[in-house]
């Protein structure tokens, strides 16, 4: 850490930053609260969730261990029918009670005006309000970004619209200014089709609804909520959308994000309803959130489920219901969540702690300070490093921007670094953060400037949520979002700086010691690059073996040596070295010719199950038998290779864009590595390499771009090389790695190539020499986190490394390259060809 960055943060922040007036500084609070993060890991995402206390969570324990609660049936309202209830039960009822009021006070919202109704979350209490509002032909809902609640106005015959709020002139704040100063910019009218336009009443007697978010979750703006006030009060100098605006306009505030630093004071804005939810104030419970609505809104819902308490009586066989009076009674349908409920007053004692002011300048500084230093990076070139998402221009519609930023990198070259490559080497140093869209398609679209056909046509591309397709036809899809809480320290936001910098900052280009060019561009086409990888060479393998049609004579330019060869049966299980294998038109004879699947047809591989990196195999070429054993297995099992050994039918499988028959086996094969991985799953084996399609991402069948090049179940190519130079260069990295030094157990990081699971193991020459041998089809090799895991005594671990080390100098283009891919040219095949250890490599170079 250079504590001269900290100590210039200080300067700007530090009447803001760790609560200097608090009962605890931000550090003890990290030292006593969050000993789980003392590992490096850096917590971005309090958007998502934030964390919750170790004294939070040592709190309720203790109330669970030392208080007895009972299912507090009947007891929603304030009146308890004493000679209905056991104490337990009455107890229990006077928690729940007391929790409603600390929910309201958090609001600062009056008992005479307001109830507090629980749920299992905001997204729950936004239904709840959808399903029961008093929707009709005549009424409008207008949002900003909680768009469910217009499928609801839509199936009544309602209108709806999305709007923008856009800029005011007046910066004064009062509410008469900002009437004459906001304007509100509407999206097209949406209704369900056949649905008319049907005179407004004069009289005004439709009930409309306006909604939007107290702080966006895309952004970080916050609205100004004196538009609660008017479009309470005088909705058509604000909208000016004669006749829509005419009718009783009712407010909801959705303030799950907002709350947390800035929830909504009913006292000064009668907000009709507020939906919340606690896991993101303070980390725990989830599954428990709030809707707060004034008594006279509360009114007019109309709830048509009933169960668990809601009704007074009902008759089952006629249609007879007795609605009970109360608010809590009729809207809560079963038994309350009594132990979650229970659990809040512990969390906002915390937040109560602190203060929410308090939080809200802690959060702001460490937010304004990573805003500004993503806004200052440069590329070599001069070229901006960071775009902000984010409506700066507003003082009155939007406030300060909150606890969060959202941004995209470029390249130099003004292309997108895809949100998904920035995320995944975010994890690999220890940083969560989170990207995509973040359940907002509204400011998303609005952000990243995506027209309607712009994302029909994504959609066309078959980009769907949460999918790794984050740059479609060169614009970006989502965004990158980090976001702090009240226990996120400076060092968090500097080790996340230093993360940016490090990685998607260009620096001068670098040909020797495994270096890649990182940010700039590339002289292969970007389609070529995400099919593919970046780059394609060729090695030819004693000329009998590997040739190019026309090619007379073969290169040495110094003297290569297989030394390992290692063949792997079965996808992600463990392969067996042999001196001497046979080559086939897919490759090494048997290599990635088996799979399994899961009872649900999803493939299964080390990244998803990895205990699969425990099943060894071994292939008897002589008793045309494959071997496998496990230690979860007391028995090794045998798998006839003969072609009679087959009798679990034939069945059609999808895998990397390529269909493929494939055979099935009896059901104690199958139940053999069930047990083997912990979970059902059945044995499937490649069948007739002539039926084999490539499909396109919707599915389609689609004719193949290299009919000859014949797969196995491999990711991309027939094999994969790496040399023991290139192996040799990683390990001194790993060592000289200061903050990676030590690995597993205490115990130095070092990488063996087998680690790679590559087929060949080569020696001789300079590390990373392999990169400029010449291509012939496919090339180096894009590595997955799968290297990342190692087994010991049985159990599987997964580290940061070495992936984390090869990201620092072997990305290019959102891949990390190490090894490269080859394929055994068919033109010529001989039906005796062999690889064998100690055989020589000729190499042509570039």
């Amino acid at each position: 850490m250079d504590y001269a960055d900290k100590e210039e943060f200080l300067k700007e922040f530090g009447e803001d930053y760790g609560y200097p007036n608090g009962p605890k500084s931000i550090d003890q609070i990290r030292a006593t609260e969050f000993k789980r993060l003392e590992n490096g890991t850096v917590y971005l995402d309090h958007a998502g969730a934030t964390l919750y206390s170790e004294l939070q969570m040592e709190a309720i324990f203790r109330d669970f261990t030392t208080n007895v609660y009972g299912n507090p049936p009947n007891c929603k309202s304030l009146i308890h029918i004493l000679d209905s209830q056991s104490d337990i039960s009455l107890a229990t009822c006077d928690i729940v009670r007391a929790a409603r009021e600390q929910v309201l006070d958090y609001f600062n919202a009056s008992m005479k005006d307001y109830k507090c109704i629980f749920t299992s979350g905001a997204t729950a209490a936004l239904k709840l309000v959808g399903e029961a509002f008093p929707w009709s032909h005549q009424s409008s809902y207008i949002h900003v970004y909680p768009l469910a609640i217009s499928r609801y106005a839509l199936s009544q015959g309602a209108a709806a619209f999305a709007i923008d709020v856009e800029e005011a002139v007046d910066n004064d704040g009062l509410s008469e200014g900002l009437v004459t100063s906001t304007k509100i910019s509407l999206h097209p009218i949406q209704r369900r089709k056949g649905a008319s336009f049907p005179e407004r009443d004069p009289a005004g007697d439709a009930y409309n609804l306006f909604a939007f978010p107290s702080e966006c979750n895309f952004s970080g703006s916050r609205f100004n909520l004196d538009l609660v006030n008017i479009m309470k009060k005088n909705p058509e100098r604000i909208l000016e959308i004669s006749p829509f605006s005419k009718g009783r306009w009712m407010v909801l505030i959705d303030a799950a994000k907002g709350c947390v630093t800035q929830p909504p004071d009913l006292s000064k804005y009668p907000v009709d309803f507020v939906v919340m939810s606690f896991y993101k104030i303070f980390g725990y419970p989830t599954g428990l959130g709030a809707l707060i609505m004034r008594n006279d809104a509360a009114k007019l819902l109309k709830n048509t489920y009933f169960s668990g308490g809601t009704v007074a009586a009902s008759i089952a066989d006629i249609d007879f219901v007795k609605r009970r009076q109360g608010v809590e009674e009729l809207f809560e349908d079963g038994s309350a969540s009594f132990l979650s409920i229970a659990s809040i007053r512990h969390g906002f004692n915390l937040i109560n702690s602190l203060t929410v002011p308090a939080i809200c300048r802690h959060i702001a500084s460490l937010g304004m300070y990573v805003r500004k230093v993503l806004l200052s990076l440069r590329h070599e070139n001069g070229a901006d490093v960071c775009t902000i998402y984010a409506t700066y221009t507003s003082e009155v519609s939007y406030h300060d921007t909150g606890s969060m930023v959202s941004f995209n990198l470029k390249r130099p070259d003004g292309s997108w670094f895809g949100y998904r490559e920035v995320e995944k080497l975010a994890s690999l140093s220890g940083i969560q953060l989170r990207t995509g869209c973040f359940c907002n398609p509204g400011a998303c679209a609005k952000y990243l400037g995506l027209s309607h056909s712009d994302l029909l046509s994504n959609i066309e591309a078959g980009h769907v949520c949460w999918d790794d397709n984050d740059i479609i036809h060169g614009k970006p899809t989502g965004a990158i979002r980090v976001s702090f809480g009240y226990m996120s320290t400076f060092e968090d936001a500097k080790k996340f700086i230093d993360f940016i910098r490090n990685s998607f900052v260009s620096f001068p280009n670098k040909s020797a010691n495994g270096n890649l060019s990182r940010g700039g561009s590339s002289h292969f086409s970007p389609e070529g690059i995400r099919m593919v990888m970046q780059f394609v060479i060729l090695l030819y393998l004693a000329s009998d073996l590997f040739r190019i049609s026309g090619m007379e004579r073969w290169l040495s330019v110094s003297k290569y040596v297989i030394k390992f060869i290692t063949v792997y049966p079965i996808k992600s299980c463990a392969g067996f070295s042999v001196e001497r294998w046979p080559l086939c038109s897919t490759g090494l004879l048997h290599d990635r010719e088996w799979l399994l699947k899961s009872q649900t047809g999803e493939i299964l591989t080390q990244k998803k199950v990895p205990e699969m990196c425990l099943i060894s195999t071994y292939i008897d070429l002589n008793q045309e038998i494959l071997v496998v054993k496990s230690p979860r297995c007391r028995d090794e099992l045998p798998i006839n290779l003969k072609p009679d050994s087959y009798n679990g039918g034939i069945d059609e499988i999808d895998l990397y864009g390529q269909r493929y028959e494939v055979l099935g086996y009896a059901d104690e094969v199958n139940l053999w590595f069930s047990k083997a991985i912990g979970r059902p799953c059945s044995l499937l084996q490649c069948f007739s390499p002539k039926f084999r399609v490539c499909l396109n991402k919707r599915g389609d069948t689609v004719m193949c771009r290299d009919l000859e090049s014949r797969l196995n179940f491999t990711n991309e190519a027939q094999f994969l090389l790496v040399s023991e130079e290139s192996v040799s260069d990683l390990n001194s990295k790993l060592s000289s790695k200061a903050d990676t030094r030590k690995g597993i157990d205490g115990v130095t990081v070092k990488v063996n190539p087998m680690r790679f699971r590559p087929n060949l193991v080569v020696s001789g020459g300079e590390p990373y020499a392999e990169d400029r041998w010449r291509n012939l089809k496919i090339g180096g090799c894009n590595r997955c986190q799968m290297i990342n895991f190692t087994h010991k005594d049985g159990q599987v671990q997964k580290s940061k490394e070495p992936l984390a080390t090869l990201a620092s100098y072997r990305r290019l283009k959102g891949k990390i390259l190490f090894g490269i891919l080859l394929r055994y040219d068919i033109t010529e095949l001989d039906t005796d060809s062999y690889l064998e250890v100690g055989q020589e490599v000729h190499v042509n170079p570039e």
